[in-house]
């Protein structure tokens, strides 16, 4: 695609080399660690916006990380995003683990790298308390209490921490992931998901006008692959982390935008029904004023889902579309 960046990486196993570079006795995430957080936060090569508008790629990682700052059209290679997630871990996550939890065995670390990486809280997290007292009943309890996103109770945080748990005192480290075995008009989740995240999927997709099939277990992998290529996103069937942002961030300007008419109409409702409010009695200024804010007020909300504006506008503008996504 004209612009994609591409980084190529030319090492065979990235882990291998990651750990010869280990120096001093600084603990580091497995293998089978890196697989596990990998499973919950999803490979996505191609950059994406996460559900609040941030450039996001690889597994989970934005400008923030330190170590690469994703845009519109950006691809890496499998490796690359090994490699990128490696150096994340070993800057910013792997140290504080080991800080605050000296003496952890293997899974343990495992398992708190992965919270922390979710989280960025080892530090503040009352569970470590417990862990270090051993108390595990409060290690479950406390580490449940991170479940929350954008103010809500997320599923796939209650599974997580659930998940961590299992790992921190079990070494379990998991089987994969989870969710209906894929046909060929099924599309194939490629992140633990629930049979009720399922139906919430199902859902999400039918209110974006997309026909998820009759199938209760599963989405038409035609609808998702439209809902892809609506929204420049690989076209390849997958229900991965990059569609699943992609279908909340959609979902939630579908909402606003429901919001922001319901505000508008109340408002109208509320003057006409007023019989000693007289609009023409205001002077013009105010008038203008108010019919200003509410234009910039309804150009915010286009900038602000502005990737929803293009998925909406390609087929007529496509050029418009183009230039929209580039921010």
């Amino acid at each position: 695609m004209p612009g994609a960046q591409r980084f190529r990486h030319s090492a065979p196993d990235w882990r291998r080399n990651r750990r010869a570079t280990t120096s001093g006795g600084s603990m580091r995430t497995s293998d089978k660690g890196i697989a596990f957080l990998e499973r919950h936060e999803g490979v996505v090569l191609k950059a994406y916006r996460d559900p609040v508008g941030i450039w996001t790629i690889g597994a989970g990682l934005t400008a923030a990380s330190g170590v690469v700052t994703p845009r519109s059209q950006m691809k890496i290679t499998k490796a690359e995003a090994g490699r990128l997630l490696g150096l994340a871990l070993g800057r910013n996550y792997e140290p504080a683990v080991a800080r605050t939890m000296p003496g952890a065995n293997q899974h343990e670390f495992d398992g708190a790298v992965s919270f922390h990486f979710n989280t960025g809280a080892i530090a503040k997290a009352s569970w470590v308390r417990a862990w270090a007292e051993r108390n595990w009943s409060e290690v479950e309890r406390r580490i449940k209490l991170w479940k929350k996103g954008g103010g809500r109770v997320l599923p796939g945080l209650v599974r997580r921490r659930q998940e961590e748990f299992n790992l921190i005192r079990l070494g379990d480290y998991g089987a994969g992931v989870a969710g209906q075995s894929p046909t060929s008009e099924r599309a194939r989740f490629v992140v633990s998901v629930t049979p009720a995240e399922i139906q919430a999927m199902r859902v999400g997709f039918a209110k974006l006008g997309y026909k998820v099939g009759e199938d209760p277990g599963g989405i038409r992998k035609a609808a998702v692959m439209q809902f892809q290529r609506d929204h420049d996103l690989t076209i390849d069937g997958l229900i991965g982390r990059a569609t699943l942002s992609t279908l909340q961030r959609m979902l939630d300007a579908r909402a606003k935008a429901g919001q922001d008419g319901a505000v508008g109409g109340t408002a109208a409702a509320g003057t006409a029904g007023a019989e000693a409010f007289n609009i023409a009695a205001l002077p013009d200024w105010l008038i203008w004023a108010g019919l200003g804010l509410a234009v910039v007020w309804v150009g915010y909300r286009a900038w602000q889902y502005r990737d929803a504006v293009a998925a909406k506008i390609q087929t007529a503008a496509p050029a418009t579309a183009r230039f929209l996504r580039r921010f």
